[in-house]
């Protein structure tokens, strides 16, 4: 009985670990349809998938400029950011977290939102494929287009028609800072008008993208 139960399961572990790594060569091809976020959000889904020549480079350092600026040094981990957030969240005050934009693409793309070691542990899993398999131009173009980017809205294109009315293809710097501002809690944080803390947030994103074109922060996603 236990043998047959442990021939069961080392079965069920190699037909997933297939299965997952198929999904990973499919879409480094193929839109992302649609994803476990947008299915279960109850506002409906607005979304239209746009190649990364259609989106604005502002928005890419913009989002490396908020979220994650060793987007190009990394392979999918930033030990010092996790390190950092641990120290922070054992002081207390604001908890954050420590996932680079590959980890949140891994996430947005094959998994659910919420915590707990075993959706974080998966959240691993398909960071390291994409990392391999996919490379930063496509993680980039891939978070930019399943990305939450308003209530019921994902992805820069749908963001960019929803708040400026006009395409992601020709985003100013203030606009781009904005919608990266929002990204972290898109349903909460606004994008046009934004007031107070969120604001300055906007402005210091803004002021970055001029560190991440000199730098060459975002050269992997060109280059």
């Amino acid at each position: 009985m236990i043998a047959r139960i442990a021939r069961f399961a080392a079965k069920f572990v190699a037909g997933f670990m297939v299965l997952t790594v198929v999904l990973v060569v499919l879409f480094k091809w193929v839109p992302v349809p649609v994803t476990a976020t947008m299915v279960m959000d109850g506002k409906g889904i607005t979304k239209d998938w746009e190649s990364l020549d259609n989106i604005d480079r502002n928005l890419v350092s913009a989002v490396i400029a908020a979220e994650d600026s060793r987007f190009c040094e990394h392979s999918g981990f930033d030990a010092e950011a996790i390190e950092q957030a641990m120290r922070e969240n054992l002081e207390g005050g604001r908890i954050r977290g420590g996932s680079t934009i590959s980890q949140q693409t891994a996430k947005n793309v094959f998994l659910w939102q919420g915590g707990g070691f075993f959706r974080k542990g998966l959240e691993a899993w398909f960071t390291f494929w994409i990392e391999l398999v996919w490379g930063k131009r496509r993680i980039m173009e891939v978070y930019l287009n399943v990305a939450e980017t308003g209530i019921g809205t994902y992805g820069a294109e749908a963001g960019a028609q929803r708040y400026f009315g006009h395409s992601a293809a020709r985003l100013s710097r203030d606009e781009a800072s904005r919608m990266a501002a929002a990204l972290p809690s898109p349903k909460k944080r606004a994008v046009k008008n934004p007031g107070g803390w969120l604001a300055r947030h906007g402005n210091r994103i803004e002021r970055r993208i001029g560190i991440v074109r000199r730098d060459g922060l975002d050269a992997c996603v060109y280059n």
